[in-house]
């Protein structure tokens, strides 16, 4: 019997679930792709639905092999990758979530952040976990369920509930957790750049914090295992996808999309164009806090010493466009974009800063709010809407400088080149604007589905499809590079006048 060597990548996002298959040649075979709702309880509020979440996500891998015309025993591994931050907890007997999970762009937690950052406890979470103390991680996320839902502190105490990210989450479901009577076995483990994203995890020394868990209220009980991100799981109840399939690869999304960009050696540089934008430098075994404003994270990684990734996040990037279509309805759909901003030849000086949630670094402001500046009469929704694509690269610029500024302290080189990836890379005219504004290339590979490919090739390491990290960095090819027209002179001018925005947004 041949051995199987196609994978299956579950890549569970902010708007939807999809899944795609991969030949070993990290080939795109089918996927299948579903949208799920977002909640909107109160503003600055965002939740989701675990259970739509779970069906959606074993929908399209069931689609998506139907597809490729495959069932499981063709399949070697199994990778999931995930919307990170987002929070959940269940109870282990029942399997029920104690309420919808809260998202990372969910702001409800700033009162707590700040109580913390008053205490003057800002350096021992960067210290620890890397990270600043904000409403975008799971930590204080997980305090407020525990605290919000009817008698789970007490329940959680007892080691009757589980918390987890997505992945957590999935991962419980696919190996018995959505069935009464095999729930006892499920597994209930996360991977090391999952746990490095919750405010809990000392990612030097590897392992769930007790003073920091003392300082948010959580309970060890409630915490999955931790393991590499290339590591075998366990393998999927039979009823789900026909067979078991291992699952041998977890990791968040945007260390998958670095791991999926062959970014696997100090100093590379990848951005993803999702719904919001994430922006990671691999920094290898070194662990380097920011003077800039960005945080440390841990990178997906095989078994062995701790490597580490300089990240800023953007909180508004693709999702800019979701609020022309949905909200301004300037567009019926997000791909007409394009088109409308290049029907006129600039922005005729406007600016928009999408700050519907805050701003994420390198500026680290959560009371900011959505503007836009510089209308005049003659101003179009065509001329808003390349401001709108605009500020995705001016963002992702900021962040850039930021992260150059980090390197050369650090007694590294600036940025050479940026590799981009996710559903806005197709955007000619946003990615040519990205490079005019850094004055370095930006590399659009072939495979732009970085973030599943990540998983997958996680999955394959441990399942033996593929040998070392040489063989994937191998398969890595460029199918475009944008090289910057602009002179520095009229790009420092440019983001002149977006700081001044940002400025105004923040006011």
């Amino acid at each position: 019997m041949t051995r199987p060597r196609h994978l299956l990548a579950l890549d569970q996002g902010t708007s939807s679930s999809r899944s795609i298959v991969f030949d070993p040649d990290g080939r795109s075979v089918a996927m299948a792709q579903r949208e799920f709702r977002q909640i909107y309880p109160q503003p600055g509020w965002v939740e989701h639905d675990p259970i739509e979440i779970w069906e959606s996500q074993l929908a399209t891998a069931r689609e998506a092999l139907h597809k490729a015309g495959l069932d499981a025993r063709d399949i070697a591994s199994i990778g999931i990758t995930n919307q990170r931050e987002t929070t959940l907890v269940w109870n282990r007997a029942t399997g029920e979530p104690i309420g919808n999970a809260v998202v990372w762009q969910d702001r409800r937690t700033e009162p707590a952040c700040a109580a913390l950052r008053q205490r003057g406890l800002e350096a021992l979470f960067r210290e620890r976990t890397g990270l600043v103390i904000d409403a975008y991680f799971s930590g204080t996320k997980l305090q407020w369920l525990l605290d919000h839902a009817s008698g789970a502190r007490a329940a959680a105490g007892r080691g009757e509930l589980a918390f987890g990210t997505v992945d957590a989450w999935l991962i419980w479901q696919l190996t018995g957790g959505a069935n009464a009577s095999r729930r006892a076995r499920a597994v209930h483990a996360t991977d090391v750049s999952n746990a490095s994203r919750t405010l809990l995890f000392d990612v030097r020394r590897n392992d769930w914090d007790d003073e920091l868990l003392r300082i948010l209220d959580v309970p060890r009980e409630v915490l999955p295992a931790v393991h590499p991100s290339s590591h075998v799981y366990g393998a999927t109840e039979p009823e789900w996808l026909g067979a078991p399939i291992p699952i041998g690869g977890v990791a968040g999304d945007q260390q998958s999309a670095l791991f999926g960009q062959a970014c696997f050696k100090a100093g590379q540089v990848k951005n993803t164009y999702g719904t919001g934008c994430f922006m990671l430098m691999h920094t290898g075994t070194v662990f380097e806090s920011s003077a800039n404003g960005l945080i440390t994270t841990r990178v997906a990684q095989l078994p062995g010493p701790p490597q580490f990734a300089r990240e800023g996040s953007i909180f508004i990037a693709g999702a800019v466009v979701q609020w022309l279509r949905d909200g301004l309805r300037a567009i019926r759909a997000s791909c007409e974009v394009q088109a409308l901003a290049e029907s006129v030849p600039d922005s005729g000086g406007v600016m928009f800063v999408p700050a519907f949630t805050g701003l994420g670094a390198p500026y680290w402001k959560p009371d900011a709010r959505g503007t836009i500046v510089g209308l005049t009469r003659g101003t179009t929704m065509a001329h808003i809407a390349r401001a709108a694509l605009e500020s995705i690269a001016f963002q992702s610029a900021a962040l850039l400088e930021a992260m150059s500024r980090d390197a050369v302290a650090a007694g590294g080189s600036p940025v050479a080149e940026l590799r981009v990836d996710g559903g806005a890379t197709v955007n000619d005219l946003l990615m040519q604007f990205q490079a005019d504004l850094l004055g370095i290339p930006v590399v659009r590979p072939q495979v732009t589905e970085t973030t599943a490919l990540g998983a997958a090739y996680l999955a394959g390491l441990s399942s033996g499809v593929y040998a070392g990290l040489d063989e994937l960095a191998a398969q890595w090819r460029v199918e475009r590079t944008f090289a910057p027209t602009l002179s520095r002179a009229q790009a420092a001018a440019r983001m002149a006048q977006w700081e001044h925005a940002v400025a105004q947004a923040t006011a």
